[in-house]
């Protein structure tokens, strides 16, 4: 009776490590990691608003002067114009296009979006002269405002708010590298493969 029991309860452990290594083998086999999906998720997560912002102060004075009787009498006018400008470098990565080789586990960059540069400036005027002869108008308004946006175009250029924009960009786009190597992939920019956040920098023409 005693030898029964003893043969029973092997039985039931055998039974109970066989389920347990059964249910091992079914969890390690459904394993698996999708690349093409976790980098289409980095990709999603990449793909936002990357916003840069800068402020900008200028002082310009503007003169007009009409002349009249052959040059022999004339009416000025001026004013002193104050500027600030609040302006923003932005790229959308929604907008980024992108190729995707399961076969090959390459990503390629297919298009990077273009900077977008916008700049509000606010515009105050002091000190104004003028004349009935000679009166600011709509177009005077208009000729300080084009000037004021082109000074302003030369002030970004020559300033560290477009190379921030684009560090920041970079960083961004080195997130989806670091999601590729990971897993193995190849990620590619116009033809060239790139392995570190520097050949990004170097790779991407902006």
């Amino acid at each position: 009776m005693l030898k029964r029991f003893f043969i029973f309860i092997g039985v039931i452990i055998t039974v109970v490590l066989l389920f347990k290594y059964c249910e091992f083998k079914k969890s390690d086999d459904s394993t698996t990691i999708d690349g093409a999906g976790l980098i289409q998720q980095q990709i999603l997560n990449v793909g936002k608003l990357i916003v840069t912002e800068g402020h900008f102060s200028e002082v310009i004075t503007y003169k007009n002067q009409e002349k009249y009787l052959l040059n022999m009498l004339s009416f000025e006018k001026k004013a002193l114009v104050v500027v600030n400008a609040d302006v923003t470098v932005a790229y959308d990565l929604h907008k980024m296009k992108y190729d995707i080789d399961e076969k090959n586990k390459t990503i390629t960059i297919v298009f990077i979006p273009k900077e977008e540069i916008k700049i509000n400036p606010d515009i105050k005027f002091y000190d104004v002269e003028q004349s009935k002869l000679n009166p600011f108008t709509g177009d005077d308004y208009n000729k300080i405002n084009k000037s004021v946006k082109a000074n302003l175009a030369k002030k970004i250029e020559s300033s560290t708010l477009k190379t921030n924009a684009q560090n920041r960009l970079i960083s961004e786009l080195s997130k989806l590298l670091i999601t590729t190597s990971n897993l193995g992939w190849t990620l590619k920019y116009e033809g060239k493969v790139i392995e570190s956040e520097k050949e990004f920098g170097q790779q991407i023409k902006l």
